[in-house]
């Protein structure tokens, strides 16, 4: 491929990955306020439940915890991966061409992370729209965010 060729294919990804790593950012906030105002509320000499876990979610399953947690990582060094794209998107050569990838492979090593839990809150079953649409978010990022990182690399 041509040189602006591969720009072009680099700017896309970068433009539909930072909008998508955004509302996995939205979804997952939600998500994390949600199990913050509807959690467990331990006072002064309580003592917490039997099988207490400090990333209870009150909708979906066992893995919804640990899958928003990941996801909420992903989507902040996604987010950051993006805007070392656009820098290096704007000059394209190989001075920062290092910065915009290792950024990317981190990302991305992350968005896989959370696709596995999304991957098993899926087996597990029971969750709501907002966690179906957030699963969908991660496993397509996986992929886009791989490309992403094929291109700036190449």
């Amino acid at each position: 491929m041509a040189a602006n060729d591969m720009k072009s294919v680099a700017s896309l990804l970068v433009i539909l990955n930072f909008a998508m790593y955004v509302t996995l950012l939205g979804l997952g906030g939600w998500a994390m306020n949600r199990a913050i105002d509807l959690g467990f509320i331990i006072g002064s000499g309580l003592q917490l439940p039997d099988h207490f876990s400090p990333i209870y979610f009150p909708m979906g399953n066992a893995a919804t915890g640990f899958f928003v947690t990941f996801a909420l990582i992903a989507g902040v060094a996604g987010v950051a991966s993006c805007i070392a794209g656009f820098d290096f998107l704007r000059s394209w050569n190989s001075d920062n061409r290092g910065g915009a990838a290792s950024a990317a492979v981190i990302a991305w090593a992350l968005t896989v992370l959370a696709m596995g839990f999304a991957w098993k809150e899926i087996q597990l079953d029971g969750r709501n729209a907002t966690l179906r649409t957030m699963e969908a978010f991660s496993i397509i990022l996986s992929v886009t965010q791989f490309l992403y990182t094929v291109v700036v690399y190449g």
